[in-house]
């Protein structure tokens, strides 16, 4: 068991962070999408004790987070041409590419894949632990394993707490969803493995040959591999039992007026939504972007609250809406009713 340091954000609390980092401790870390449990990505031990803090199973590939463009060259095989004309458009920020990797990426941090996952995280305190590290970071979500990911410093604190060496406070998280995980196919496709923040409209502005993979909105085969975290395996779900319910503001109302018991908890996106009810109820907000923001957070409180229980509208499953929606089919065990 550990001590857990929280640190600031201060010069002298970043370089503490960075020396547990060299060290081969892990630390939890800021990023503009969700906190991330960071160790030194090149070292074996260090990202094995991610899988151990976690109880993550060792099949789920991590991701690397980059502090500068001239970092990627040397962690994969190959730059595919997109892959190039994606970064110059999006990094910083939330999107993850998967590349061939180069040998010095472990098995380990990889998941067993010849592939790996490199992102360049748009949130600075990210950025300043990394280069003070000297070395890229994996970083998972910093939470148990299939419970929602932490959007605050505190959300680590409570499932990390004793498991690992430190966790660097940056307050709230802009985004609030894990980043977009893409791979290449060919010169002119990108396949969407897991949406987020930048969407598959905004992907469209590079080529217009986007393909979203099944994985994102059904459930994956236990036996079957996947280069993305998030794509396999239960994820984001609280205690209670999640349903999501397909349909308007008036539907969802109905449904929740003949299906709902008195302590049902209700995840709406506005008033309209449980007006007449009396059942306990979490707001997401009525844009996908506050949604997503909001999404892990509301999660985390249905299991304060105590819900046994809850319904959630199903969100738009355009923009940023795809995101909320998958996260939602994996809190939910993929548990949906069209009303």
């Amino acid at each position: 068991m550990f001590e857990t340091k929280l640190l600031g954000t201060d010069e002298e609390s970043l370089g503490t962070a960075a020396k547990l980092l060299k060290e081969g401790f892990v630390v939890g870390i800021p990023t503009e999408t969700v906190y991330g449990l960071g160790a030194d990505a090149l070292n074996e031990d260090a990202v094995r004790a991610i899988f151990q803090a976690k109880g993550r199973p060792a099949d789920n590939p991590l991701i690397v987070h980059i502090s500068r463009l001239e970092q990627l060259e040397g962690l994969v095989r190959e730059i595919p041409a997109m892959a190039v004309r994606c970064a110059e458009k999006f990094w910083p920020g939330p999107l993850t590419m998967i590349m061939p990797k180069a040998d010095i990426i472990p098995e380990v941090t990889s998941g067993g894949l010849d592939t790996v996952g490199i992102r360049m995280p748009s949130n600075e305190t990210a950025r300043k632990v990394i280069t003070l590290t000297g070395s890229p970071i994996a970083a998972p979500s910093a939470n148990l394993s299939g419970s929602p990911s932490p959007t605050t410093a505190m959300h680590v604190m409570k499932d990390m707490n004793g498991r690992i060496a430190a966790v660097v406070d940056g307050g709230e998280c802009a985004v609030g969803v894990e980043s977009t995980v893409i791979s290449f196919q060919g010169r002119d496709c990108i396949r969407l493995l897991r949406p987020g923040f930048i969407s598959v409209e905004d992907l469209r502005e590079v080529t217009e040959n986007v393909v979203i993979d099944k994985g994102v909105l059904e459930m994956v085969g236990e036996k079957v591999r996947v280069s993305s975290p998030g794509m396999k395996y239960k994820h984001y779900a609280p205690k209670a039992e999640v349903t999501v319910i397909e349909g308007s503001s008036r539907d969802f109302n109905r449904f929740c007026r003949e299906n709902a018991d008195k302590d049902d908890v209700l995840l709406t996106f506005c008033e309209g939504d449980s007006a007449g009810l009396e059942n306990r109820c979490i707001c997401l907000g009525e844009s996908d972007e506050i949604q997503a923001h909001r999404l892990f957070d509301a999660l985390r409180e249905l299991d304060a609250m105590g819900a046994k229980r809850a319904f959630s509208r199903c969100p738009e499953k355009t923009g940023v809406g795809l995101a909320v929606y998958n996260r939602l089919l994996r809190a939910a065990a993929f548990r949906v009713i069209r009303a």
